[in-house]
């Protein structure tokens, strides 16, 4: 059995009959029986793959597969390796269930080893909608539930009807906030209850306030309302990838491998160069594919984001949960004045294609879209004129007005984006620049500090100068900032263990809706709802 080991001043984890008599209380539900065809197509798609790739190498030397009689044998093979696939997905179907209660989402797999997996819902770090190609034909979905803890610490759930894994959705995020979900009413004219901001009921509700501050709301839950922030034209998305490196990279290649090919007059550097070129088309199509019709909205459950041509995704993230920001623009996109937002939530670790369409606030937009993808994060900045600050963060150079700057002597170190390098500091978060090829502004609020540290080479010993780094969850984004003076760098360090010891006594709680929780030095909701939370993590800066 998977599960987290609890943190300090967690309840002790129960013996082995307790825990068996609590989840065999549970009310367990298999998932759709249209499961096993969803997933075991991509058996067979795998084998196709495989024998054309075979066929294709074996061209130049004049060998094919798929000659004379043999082409038969190669679909039978498919064809019943195909079917043991389907079989096994249908027997770990029946043996897959899961069940939700206030707490946890509980989730029991396995044909050969059984495994139950608990996620604990105050852990909550994002809820995913994912609908893959085939399985929109079938009106399904599949739920991900991303939970702080560790890179394979989530739960998926899938497949379920695309109406049950929306409703399953709400109910989580409501769980997840501290509410409590009562039994649906007994009258089918009762009205739906939406999930709002501690203190506020949807309409024709009544109070039912439990003593310890959380509302315990009927079922099923209605959709919290949504305030649209950004929503990305395909036309902008095609030309940004027509001006992107692996554009570039993909016509250099094509007209080196064609004049390679016009010298030397072997056609077989095609196929030898064929690997190459598939792999930036496939990077370009996979961008495209993945970024296709992406919207962001704000709502009291959290930031939600939906994208996506073959598989749609649809994501919520709760408040408080994004660990880290960046703000990114390439040497192509300095003319239109474009930026690409990236962020690190707790659970989104790399996928296992390498790709990060997962952790995208925005994939492009004007500065004034990627700030406002900035402000769902982080509404308040912390500063008299945030505007000022950001501007200096994304295109100047050299020390000014708030920004901190790498010294002049190590300039040797770092030819090119020397100017760049340099830190700002405000009352809510860390401000760090880098880049001049590649802009890079990073943001990171105090609380979501993880922990921190200064690095010094040789060389940087030679000219006195430190690399300081923030520790952040694994995603895209590292917040550093290179060759920094060494007192300012160690300055920083301490001045910022402070800084974040402080914010996270001060941060809402986890279970971001329960009204008893909040501080009293909490600072005003800036977005309806939206009242920060965060996880208890230490610095060992």
């Amino acid at each position: 059995m998977s599960g987290e080991v609890p943190g300090p001043g967690a309840p002790a984890t129960p013996d082995a009959s307790q825990h068996e008599a609590s989840t065999t209380a549970l009310d367990w539900q298999r998932v759709h029986p249209v499961t096993p065809l969803v997933r075991g197509w991509t058996v067979i798609a795998v084998l196709l793959v495989v024998v054309g790739q075979q066929t294709l190498n074996g061209l130049p030397e004049g060998q094919n597969l798929l000659e004379g009689d043999r082409w038969w044998q190669v679909l039978l093979g498919v064809l019943a390796i195909g079917l043991v696939g389907l079989g096994y997905s249908a027997l770990a179907w029946r043996m897959t269930s899961y069940a939700v209660d206030d707490e946890s989402v509980h989730l029991r797999t396995g044909v050969l080893f059984r495994q139950q997996r608990r996620a604990r819902l105050d852990r909550l770090q994002a809820v995913d909608v994912v609908q893959p190609l085939l399985a929109r034909f079938f009106g399904l979905a599949e739920l991900k539930l991303e939970v702080a803890g560790g890179g394979d610490s989530g739960v998926k759930l899938g497949f379920l009807k695309q109406d049950d894994a929306d409703r399953l959705r709400v109910e989580l995020l409501a769980r997840a906030a501290g509410l409590r979900v009562g039994a649906a009413p007994s009258s089918p004219a009762a009205p739906h209850v939406p999930v709002g901001p501690a203190g506020q009921q949807g309409p024709g509700t009544t109070d039912a306030s439990a003593q310890d501050g959380t509302a315990t709301l009927p079922a099923p839950l209605q959709e919290a309302p949504e305030q649209p922030v950004t929503a990305l034209q395909p036309g902008r998305l095609v030309a940004s990838l027509l001006r992107s490196g692996a554009t570039l990279g993909l016509v250099l290649g094509i007209l080196g491998i064609v004049g390679v090919v016009i010298g030397t007059r072997e056609i077989g550097i095609l196929f030898s160069a064929l690997p190459a070129v598939l792999g930036f088309g496939g990077y370009l199509f996979q961008r495209f594919t993945g970024e296709f019709g992406f919207r962001s909205a704000i709502s009291p459950d959290g930031i939600r984001l939906r994208h996506g041509l073959l598989e749609t995704r649809s994501q919520t993230i709760p408040p408080g949960r994004v660990q880290a920001v960046r703000l990114l623009q390439g040497p192509f996109w300095r003319g239109p004045d474009w930026w690409r937002v990236d962020v690190n939530v707790a659970g989104y670790g790399p996928s296992a294609d390498g790709s990060q369409t997962k952790s995208v606030l925005l994939p492009v937009g004007s500065r004034d879209e990627a700030l406002a993808a900035l402000w769902l994060v982080l509404p308040d900045l912390g500063t008299a004129d945030p505007r000022a600050l950001l501007d200096e963060g994304l295109s100047g150079r050299d020390a000014g007005e708030h920004f901190v700057a790498m010294p002049r002597r190590a300039r040797l170190l770092d030819l090119v984006s020397w100017r760049r390098s340099g830190f700002a500091v405000t009352d809510r978060a860390l401000v760090l620049r880098s880049g001049r090829v590649f802009r890079s502004l990073v943001v990171v609020p105090h609380e979501r500090t993880q922990s921190l540290g200064l690095e010094q080479g040789p060389l940087q010993r030679r000219f006195d100068v430190a690399t300081f780094a923030v520790h952040s969850t694994p995603g895209p984004v590292v917040p550093k900032v290179y060759h920094l003076d060494s007192a300012d760098a160690a300055r920083l360090l301490d001045t910022q263990a402070a800084r974040a010891h402080e914010a996270r006594a001060h941060q809402g709680p986890e279970l971001w809706m329960r009204r008893d929780e909040v501080p009293l030095e909490a600072p005003a909701d800036p977005v309806p709802g939206s009242v920060p939370d965060g996880q208890d993590v230490g610095s060992d800066a």
